[in-house]
């Protein structure tokens, strides 16, 4: 089983790597972009079997270590 974990940061949290992409984009002609925001997209493949234990698993590698809690949102969906 695998999990696509999507990692971004909470609203209101300042991205300064979100403002130096918009920059960019803006520097290379891309006009209308009025916001850019960055996350992390992680894979885990898991031996787990069961869905629920699979879940269970992966939003405490969630809580545990793979996001910041206090600026960071997650989502996970199981492949």
């Amino acid at each position: 089983m695998k999990a696509r974990i999507e990692i971004t940061l909470k609203a209101g949290v300042l991205d300064p790597q979100g403002k130096a992409i918009e920059g960019a984009l803006a520097g290379l002609g891309f006009g209308g972009v009025d916001e850019v925001r960055q996350g992390k997209l992680i894979e885990v493949t898991l031996s787990e079997t069961d869905e629920k234990s699979a879940r269970q698993q992966v939003e405490k590698m969630c809580d545990d270590l793979l996001a910041n809690t206090v600026i960071e949102n997650y989502s996970y969906e199981l492949v």
